[in-house]
């Protein structure tokens, strides 16, 4: 019996539900109700800004003596950042799984709350391995937020806004970023803050950020899209209409007709079996997309996020406390990537601009390590330098997080999220720290050329296999781009 069939099978027929929620919510214009969903998703990425550089910039007084704990600056910049990264890879797989089969807004809720806990426990730290625990937990908190998190906003926010609005959101992180720059500056001064007490409130600032975040999170709902594929095609239904009526009343204005019906008929747990058969059988070419724009950028900006601050004094001589300005101006060159070029990714389409950003971005890089190999580059100009080189891999980075987000079903979305995320980091993100901190910890400018030149050329292959496979996925339905895998369709 054909899925059509089955359809209209009276035996069967209760099983299959008719939808229009999907059209519903691509055609609200935008609202006060979008921004409570951007606000309370999208923000906790400035916390993970603000975390990971403030440990980036705090590795030289860790190891200082009197700091109240036992550790040094290489352990700091390699192990722990590895480790984050890692647990950051195990965390996004297992709640990644949890996210698809229990709702984006449950598991959205408990990451926060795990990555708050680990952070808060690191400020308790008095030893290199109860750090490295703490690290590897937060990172654990971390990696369940990109699958939650990627895959509600995508759910939840109009198609043809999805590109741009997801860019800054992602791009979001360097605001903390800038911000972790400038407080540890003041919270690294040992004028004000005792050696051993400046880092730990470092870590007591995101803590309480975080709880401000959670209580907004609690008002974001659950994603209608995921309810309706899991039997509860009534609650998505009463939980859209809420949502029309509020994003009517702000506007004043009658909502236009909602083109588009699809149907599905829920199913239990998909097995792992499917999930492997999804995306290497039926999505190959994309795979091998998601993958390559991954590792590439996540090689770069996890060695550059953990290892700058040791290119500024190891061959510039730049004081510890002092580091902090330098990365402040990266991350702004970070967060306005995102913020000028996003919508060119909704206008001009994603192809042409992910590919574009990449292979400039790697481009540039080659030509800064070129400088810096011949000497040409002091503190202030390598900082420029990587400027014009994070303003392009900035939103090439976060149309990553996008492209993987958008361009499998959504039964496996969080899942999917959650396999490129821990493949790719785990490609990049672990050796790269490893790899980069090892080149630059030798104090050869030739070994320092040659882990740009590395980031380099992953960047441009990247942005050569998006040339060649991208997806046009520019104001489309998520649901045009791959449908459920609950999907009936008519033959």
């Amino acid at each position: 019996m054909s899925e059509a069939e089955e359809l209209h099978d009276p035996a069967r027929a209760a099983a299959a539900v008719r939808t229009r929620v999907p059209a519903r919510l691509d055609r609200l214009p935008w609202s006060r109700w979008h921004w409570r969903v951007v606000i309370g998703l999208g923000t906790v990425w400035v916390l993970d800004g603000l975390e990971v550089t403030i440990v980036g910039n705090m590795a030289g007084r860790l190891a200082e003596h009197g700091s109240g704990i036992a550790i040094t600056t290489a352990q700091v910049t390699t192990w722990a950042a590895a480790l984050y990264v890692a647990g950051a890879c195990c965390g996004a797989l297992v709640f990644g799984r949890l996210t698809d089969l229990f709702g984006r807004k449950r598991l959205f809720m408990v990451t926060l709350a795990v990555y708050l806990g680990a952070t808060a426990v690191s400020a308790l730290s008095w030893t290199a391995w109860f750090f490295f625990l703490c690290r590897f937990a937060t990172g654990f908190g971390v990696g369940g937020e990109y699958a939650a998190i990627n895959s509600a906003i995508d759910e939840l926010i109009p198609a043809r806004l999805r590109g741009r609005v997801d860019l800054v959101i992602n791009g979001t992180f360097w605001a903390g970023a800038a911000v972790g720059s400038l407080a540890s500056i003041a919270l690294l001064n040992t004028a004000w803050f005792a050696t051993d007490l400046g880092w730990r409130l470092a870590f007591a600032i995101g803590v309480v950020l975080g709880l401000v975040i959670l209580l907004v999170r609690r008002h974001v709902p659950e994603s209608p899209r995921w309810l309706f594929t899991h039997g509860r095609a009534a609650e998505a239904e009463r939980l859209v209409d809420e949502i029309e009526r509020s994003v009517t009343a702000r506007t004043g204005r009658p909502l236009p007709p909602a083109e588009g019906e699809l149907t599905i008929r829920p199913r239990g747990p998909i097995a792992f079996g499917t999930v492997a058969r999804t995306v290497f059988r039926q999505y190959p070419k994309r795979t091998v997309l998601g993958l390559a724009l991954f590792v590439g950028q996540s090689f770069l900006y996890n060695s550059v996020t953990f290892g700058y601050a040791a290119i500024l004094t190891t061959f510039f001589q730049v004081p510890d406390g002092r580091t902090g300005y330098y990365f402040a101006v990266i991350a702004v060159g970070n967060l306005l990537g995102p913020l000028l070029l996003g919508h060119l990714f909704d206008s001009v389409g994603r192809r042409p601009m992910i590919a574009g950003t990449y292979l400039l971005s790697g481009v540039l890089l080659f030509g800064t390590a070129a400088l810096f190999r011949h000497g040409a580059l002091d503190a202030t100009t390598m900082t420029a330098c990587w400027v014009g080189v994070l303003f392009f891999a900035s939103a090439g980075a976060s149309a990553a997080y996008l492209t993987v987000s958008e361009i499998f079903p959504l039964e496996i979305r969080a899942l999917c999220i959650a396999f490129f995320y821990a493949v790719g980091t785990a490609l990049g993100g672990i050796t790269g720290p490893l790899l980069f901190n090892g080149l630059v910890s030798s104090g050869r400018p030739g070994d320092t050329t040659l882990a740009f030149c590395i980031g380099a050329g992953l960047m441009v292959a990247a942005g050569l296999v998006e040339a060649a496979i991208g997806v046009k996925a520019e104001r489309l339905p998520l649901e045009q781009l791959a449908a459920p895998l609950t999907a009936v369709t008519d033959t």
